[in-house]
């Protein structure tokens, strides 16, 4: 059955304030009066996205002359339902989470991210080396930690990955641990608090400063398919010439150091492919096949 992405909080971001409100409102988008606010997905550490989207904003702002509001979201979910109320009209979505927002409300992706020098990823299962579990079949009757209901990598796809090793991740498992982050995956698999956890490749990297043995003491035991990179979309209200500013923006400061360094803290990410809708397709695909119903999720 389709995962149900409600258990996450659904209210907006709590850094949208009236002056944010909308396209649609008083005010030209984009002015101090009405700044366009652009919000994140909480996917990594909150204090480090917070700080290099802001940084991201001032560069946009300088570039284009539009004022923009960075704020990380409490959940995916407050991402996708921000947007739909007009109360983000730019967000920094994972794969999932566009597809959704996409049904839920026509929001647009304009930018795929690019790392290791292309525009798709895979997700990864880890283990804590002490657990036994080398296989799926072996997560049965342990504790899994994930990171979001609509985390792509860190719950609709490893799931799906579960399922088919016949594990039922509904009945079949210990406990489940809504981590928050793909960070805190690891961190929670390392330590011992959860016994496996599912995050994108390879998100052990990513903890490694704070934990040099994390690699030994966290095993990867299955990765996923290849899956479409994250995005930068658009609410449908934005004007095509504001999207086309900020898009262009965001281009040029991924060519630059500052705007690079920028990137790589926020999401670890190298550089944009302009992609559209359709980029997502095949991916649509897969989810349809494993069940997943996108349209009734949107509801």
């Amino acid at each position: 059955e389709a995962p149900a992405p409600t258990t996450a909080p659904t209210e907006a971001p709590a850094a949208t304030t009236e002056a944010t409100k909308a396209p649609g409102g008083t005010g030209e988008m984009g002015t101090k009066d009405t700044p366009i606010v652009m919000s994140f997905v909480p996917s990594g550490d909150t204090q480090e996205i917070i700080a290099s989207g802001s940084e991201i904003a001032k560069m946009i702002e300088e570039k284009t002359g539009l004022s923009i509001m960075a704020n990380v979201a409490t959940s995916y979910a407050a991402v996708v339902e921000a947007m739909c109320a007009g109360n983000a009209p730019i967000g920094w979505l994972n794969t999932f989470s566009y597809i959704l927002a996409h049904e839920k409300c026509g929001v647009d992706v304009a930018l795929a991210t690019v790392r290791f020098g292309n525009a798709y990823y895979t997700g990864q299962i880890i283990a804590n080396k002490d657990s036994g579990i080398k296989t799926l079949a072996d997560l049965k009757g342990k504790t899994m930690c994930w990171v979001d209901p609509l985390s792509t990598s860190g719950y609709i796809i490893p799931r799906i990955m579960l399922k088919a090793a016949g594990v039922d991740p509904d009945k079949d498992l210990a406990k489940a641990v809504e981590a928050g982050s793909h960070n805190n995956v690891v961190i929670a698999v390392y330590k011992g608090d959860c016994d496996a956890g599912a995050t994108f490749v390879d998100a052990r990297s990513s903890v490694e400063k704070d934990f040099p043995d994390v690699k030994e003491k966290v095993e990867v035991i299955a990765e996923s398919p290849k899956i479409p990179n994250d995005t930068v979309s658009f609410a449908k209200e934005v004007p095509p010439d504001v999207r086309d500013k900020v898009v262009n923006a965001l281009l040029e400061l991924s060519q630059e150091e500052k705007g690079k360094a920028a990137l790589q803290t926020v999401y670890e990410i190298e550089g944009f492919e302009k992609v559209d809708d359709s980029f997502y397709d095949e991916f649509r695909t897969q989810l349809d096949a494993a069940g997943v119903n996108i349209e009734e999720l949107a509801k």
